[in-house]
């Protein structure tokens, strides 16, 4: 049996504190030097949000949203990699495991490319597969919307289960 589901992330992107808003900027647990970084409750890592969120989707089970709410103060601040392992126990709870895992990022900054590679391999590794098993993808939005001005980041992630 294979399971697939659709993982979607966006967070707004500010100036650094004290500037502004904007939380350092962590995607797919690599930090990556930026002036700005996403506002939100946890970390605002938007890549293992929509990979959380792919999972939990391919489950059949809520989202991320609503197992770790962001009305709940224990999940402030917290390393996203926290709700992504969640639902990788809930997945070998089902007895599945990840095929593979492919997500698009979209922002005009920073520049993905040069920390795919790592990203694919911390991805990997929180994930228990192969590095062959994980694509991510760097999009812009054409200066199109808040996106591609540079305030925003989103990220669309799939994942593939299958029985374990």
């Amino acid at each position: 049996m294979i399971r697939v589901g659709h993982g979607y992330d966006l967070h707004r992107l500010e100036l650094l504190a004290p500037a502004g808003q904007g939380k350092p900027f962590v995607l797919g647990g690599i930090f990556i030097e930026h002036d700005r970084g996403p506002v939100g409750h946890s970390d605002g890592d938007a890549l293992l949000h929509a990979a959380t969120d792919a999972i939990l989707g391919a489950l059949a089970l809520p989202d991320i949203g609503q197992l770790f709410p962001d009305t709940d103060p224990q999940w402030a601040g917290k390393d996203s990699s926290h709700f992504l392992r969640a639902a990788l126990q809930l997945m070998r709870q089902q007895k599945f495991q990840v095929s593979n895992l492919d997500a698009t990022v979209i922002c005009e900054r920073p520049k993905i490319g040069p920390v795919k590679e790592q990203i694919r391999a911390h991805l990997a590794q929180l994930l228990n597969c192969d590095k062959g098993q994980i694509n991510v993808k760097g999009k812009t939005h054409e200066r199109v919307d808040a996106v591609g001005e540079g305030r925003a980041i989103e990220v669309h992630c799939v994942a593939l289960l299958e029985n374990a």
